[in-house]
């Protein structure tokens, strides 16, 4: 993905540029200060327009579910839970 304020794409990344440059996960950052951070950051956000969809391919390690009985394969969303 691009994060703000990068002018390219980034798809990999080292272990000691993460450790360097990472702004949630750093050196130098306490488990205490993280926790905080995450905490008051996530009280602010919505939940994810793909979480429904993707915790059910996710929680097949990959895997699509399995075929109904007419053979296809569906991703269930449930229209009125939220």
């Amino acid at each position: 993905y691009k994060a703000p304020g990068r002018d390219t794409y980034q798809h990999e990344t080292t272990v000691a540029e993460q450790r360097q440059a990472n702004v949630h996960v750093h050196d130098g950052i306490s488990e205490e200060e993280f926790v905080k951070m995450r905490t008051e950051r996530d009280a602010t956000l919505g939940m994810p327009r793909l979480i429904i969809p993707s915790v059910q391919v996710n929680m097949r390690a990959g895997e699509l579910p399995p075929a109904e009985d007419n053979g296809q394969v569906y991703l269930k969303v449930p229209i009125n839970r939220f």
